[in-house]
C-alpha cells in the first residue's frame, strides 16, 4: 500500500503546492493534535481511576477498558487517514472476538493501544508545533492587512523594529509565504510518516490474515459437518419413517387384494392398481434414499459403493479403486462426483466405456473418471459439476474437467484426507 500524499509530491512537486494535498495534510496534523490531547486526557483519567479503585476490585475492570481505548481510536484513525490515503486500512479485528477478555487477547488491540500512546504524545506534540508554525506563517502573510487595520498605531513584527506602514509588511508576507511552502512539503512528509505508522499498527498483518484463514477453515469445516449430519438425519427419517409406511401400505393392499380375489367387484382392480402404485413409490423412495447417501458407502466404503453404482450403469464401467476407508466427508464427496460423472457420460457423451481410477497418495485422494465419448463437455453449462466443485472446495479439494471436442472426457478430483 503506497502513501498517496508522497506520490503527489514526487510526481508534480510544483502543482502540489496549488492542489488540495497541503490542506489535507494540514487538516490531518492539526485535527490529530486535538484528538491526541483528548486521548491523552482519557488515558490519564482511566489510569488514575483504575489505580484508585483497584483496592475495591473495580479498578481492574476500569484498567481493562482503558487498555481498550485504542480500539475506538484505531477506528477513528482508519477513517481520518483517508484525508491523505484514499485506500482505507482494513479492520484487523476478528468478528468472533467479543467482550473485554476477547478484545484484550487480540494482538490488534495491543497495537492500537500503542498507536494511541504514540498519537497522544509524539504525534500530538508534533501537531501542536506544526499548528503554531502554520498560524505564525499565516499571520506573517496577512501582515500588510493587519498593519493597515491598526494604522496609525505602531506595529512591531520583529523585536525592536517598528513598522511604519503597510508597504513595510510585504517583507513579512514574503517570509510567511516561504514558510507556507516549507510547511506544505514538511506537512506532506509528516502526514506520510503518520500513514506509514498507522499501516504498521492499525492495519491487517500477515499473522492476522493467517488467523482469519484458520477461523474461516474451521467455520467451513463446521458447516460441512452440519450439512453431513442434516443429510444423515433426512436419510434416516426417510428410511425408518416414510419407507416403512409404504412397505406397510403395500402389505395391507396385498391382503386386501387377496380378500377381494374371489369377489366380482370393481374394487379388486382398484386395489391391485393401488398396490402397484405403492410399490412404484417405494422403489422411487429407495432410489431417492440411495441418491442421498447409499448404505453401502457407509458400511463398506467408496470402492464397494462405486462398484455397486457401476453394476447398475447402462454403460460398461471399469472400476480401479484400491483404497482403504477414508473420512466420511471425503468418501461422500468422491462418490457423488463419480455419480455425476457417470450420469453425464450416459446422457451426453455417447461413450461405450468408462473408467474410474483412484489412488491415495501422500494423504491425498486422487480420483479420475474417463470416458471415450465425443467430448466437448462444458462444466459451466449445468449446476451439477459446479455444485460438486463447491462441495469439494469446502474440503480444500479441487475438481478439474478436461473435454476437448472428439474426446475423451476426463474428470480429475483431488481431495486431502
Amino acid at each position: 500500500m503506497g502513501v498517496a500524499v508522497w506520490a503527489a509530491v514526487r510526481r508534480r512537486p510544483v502543482r502540489f503546492l496549488v492542489s488540495w494535498w497541503p490542506w489535507r495534510a494540514w487538516a490531518l496534523l492539526v485535527t490529530g493534535a486535538v484528538q491526541g490531547a483528548l486521548v491523552l486526557a482519557a488515558l490519564a483519567v482511566g489510569l488514575l481511576v483504575g489505580v484508585g479503585l483497584s483496592v475495591l476490585g473495580v479498578g481492574v475492570l476500569v484498567l481493562g477498558w482503558t487498555a481498550l481505548l485504542g480500539v475506538p481510536v484505531g477506528a477513528v484513525e482508519r477513517w481520518r487517514l483517508r484525508l491523505v490515503e484514499p485506500e482505507r486500512l482494513p479492520d484487523p479485528h476478528r468478528s468472533a472476538a467479543r467482550g473485554l477478555r476477547g478484545r484484550l487477547r487480540e494482538r490488534a488491540s495491543r497495537r492500537e493501544l500503542a498507536y494511541a500512546l504514540v498519537q497522544s504524545t509524539v504525534l500530538a506534540a508534533a501537531g501542536l508545533l506544526f499548528a503554531a508554525a502554520l498560524a505564525f506563517c499565516l499571520l506573517l502573510l496577512s501582515a500588510p492587512v493587519f498593519i493597515l487595520a491598526v494604522s496609525p498605531d505602531t506595529v512591531m513584527l520583529w523585536p525592536g523594529r517598528p513598522v511604519s506602514g503597510p508597504l513595510d509588511g510585504f517583507a513579512a508576507s514574503a517570509a510567511g509565504l516561504l514558510g507556507l511552502v516549507v510547511l506544505a512539503y514538511s506537512g506532506a512528509l509528516l502526514a506520510g510518516a503518520q500513514v506509514r505508522l498507522a499501516q504498521q499498527l492499525l492495519g491487517l498483518r500477515d499473522t492476522d490474515l493467517g488467523t482469519r484463514v484458520i477461523e474461516l477453515t474451521r467455520s467451513r469445516a463446521r458447516l460441512a459437518d452440519a450439512f453431513e449430519a442434516e443429510r444423515r438425519r433426512i436419510e434416516r427419517d426417510l428410511h425408518d419413517g416414510a419407507q416403512q409406511q409404504l412397505v406397510a401400505l403395500g402389505m395391507t393392499l396385498g391382503l386386501a387384494e387377496l380378500e377381494l380375489r374371489d369377489h366380482d367387484t370393481p374394487a379388486a382392480a382398484l386395489v391391485t392398481r393401488a398396490r402397484g402404485e405403492a410399490k412404484l413409490a417405494l422403489e422411487q423412495l429407495r432410489t431417492l434414499v440411495r441418491g442421498i447417501h447409499p448404505q453401502v458407502l457407509t458400511d463398506h466404503g467408496l470402492p464397494s459403493a462405486v462398484a455397486e453404482l457401476a453394476a447398475r450403469h447402462p454403460v460398461p464401467v471399469r472400476v480401479e479403486l484400491p483404497l482403504p476407508r477414508l473420512p466420511g466427508a471425503v468418501e461422500s464427496a468422491a462418490y457423488f462426483t463419480v455419480t455425476e460423472a457417470l450420469t453425464n457420460a450416459a446422457k451426453h457423451s455417447g461413450a461405450d466405456e468408462i473408467t474410474v481410477h483412484g489412488t491415495l497418495d501422500a494423504g491425498t485422494l486422487r480420483l479420475c473418471v474417463t470416458d471415450n465419448g465425443r467430448g466437448g463437455a462444458d462444466p459451466g453449462a449445468g449446476a451439477g459439476l459446479q455444485g460438486l466443485a463447491d462441495r469439494i472446495a469446502v474440503l480444500d479439494g479441487r475438481l478439474t474437467v478436461t473435454s476437448p471436442p472428439g474426446g475423451p472426457t476426463r474428470l480429475d478430483l483431488e481431495v486431502p484426507c
